[in-house]
């Protein structure tokens, strides 16, 4: 378990005070709005700053009983993002048995491997011996139709929402030059909140200045002015959270603006799948934001980034 420190005091005492005020902001624009649009809009708006409340919550729990809470929370994040793909690709019988597989076998244990720091395993196991056993799980059903198409949505589903977000808990298995073992958790936290807070802070900027659109058919909202100005505010608030991590300003900017950069795309890329399929939001598992994938597209692109520059450039070895 997690011994609360005062990093670990602060960084409560500063999530909660951010959340709180943006509850009375929410409450205040509430009693003002009028207008049945301006209405909806605030509804969203609350809906977002409780389900962050929530968000927090289980987060902070898990990061309290440290590497297995990690494992059992982002195992679940797995599977339900692995469950909005999927449902968004069409399958057939056929895939039965290989989805049972992914879900109920290969996802269960490449956090088993995560938590037993097996380092060789988590990074091998899906995209070398999982590649293989789900193609051929397939061909073994017997049905041949649009088999490639089938076959490599889900690949591509096991690889995204499980191999990539299990980066994620990882972080707490690194020897990381000048931070104590026990003290791991905050490389995750600092990665969490850098790359969450890029999408809030995305928005916002796009909300208030944002006229170019970079990529209109595939995500309407986002904007270069909203882009711009996310990615400097998100790297500026990574360079000041650098007291969580060995990383110094300058090294703090680099990885900074990567995984940020890297969110950005993660969630484009996610935001493609979505327009392919015809839909907005991947689900409406969690109130004001979507689904889970809705919530953690930034991650799965930063996560194993993230996770293999610290171990190229700061692990002990």
């Amino acid at each position: 378990m997690l011994q609360p420190d005062r990093d670990a005091k602060i960084l409560a005492g500063a999530v909660a005070g951010l959340l709180g005020v943006s509850t009375l902001v929410g409450q205040v624009l509430r009693l003002r709005a009028k207008s049945e649009s301006a209405k909806r809009t605030v509804e969203n708006l609350n809906a977002r700053i409780n389900a962050w409340w929530v968000m927090a919550l289980v987060f902070g729990s898990a990061i309290y009983f440290g590497l297995t809470g990690a494992c059992v929370l982002f195992g679940l994040v797995s599977f339900f993002a692995l469950r909005e793909m999927i449902t968004l690709s069409p399958t057939r019988r056929g895939d039965h048995h290989t989805l049972f597989w992914a879900f109920f076998v290969i996802t269960p244990l490449q956090y088993y491997f995560v938590r037993q720091e097996w380092y060789g395993m988590a990074s091998s196991f899906i995209p070398v011996y999982c590649f293989l056993f789900l193609a051929i799980r397939s061909a073994m059903a017997g049905d041949a139709t649009r088999y490639m198409e089938r076959t490599a949505k889900v690949q591509w589903g096991v690889m995204i929402c499980v191999y990539c977000v299990s980066h994620a808990p990882l972080l707490l298995t690194l020897k990381v030059a000048g931070m104590a073992a026990e003290d791991t958790w905050k490389l995750l936290v600092w990665l969490v909140i850098t790359v969450q807070m890029s999408d809030v802070l995305q928005y916002v900027w796009g909300k208030t200045f944002g006229k170019h659109k970079i990529a209109p058919n595939i995500s309407p909202s986002k904007t270069w002015e909203g882009f711009v100005g996310g990615v400097l505010s998100a790297t500026g608030l990574g360079v000041l959270l650098r007291f969580l991590t060995p990383f110094d300003v300058y090294a703090a900017m680099g990885i900074g603006i990567t995984v940020v950069l890297l969110g950005f795309f993660g969630g484009l890329v996610m935001s493609a799948i979505k327009r392919d399929a015809g839909v907005k939001d991947y689900g409406n598992l969690i109130g004001g934001h979507g689904g889970m994938m809705d919530r953690i597209d930034s991650i799965t692109f930063a996560a194993p980034v993230f996770f293999h520059l610290v171990r190229w450039f700061y692990r002990v070895t």
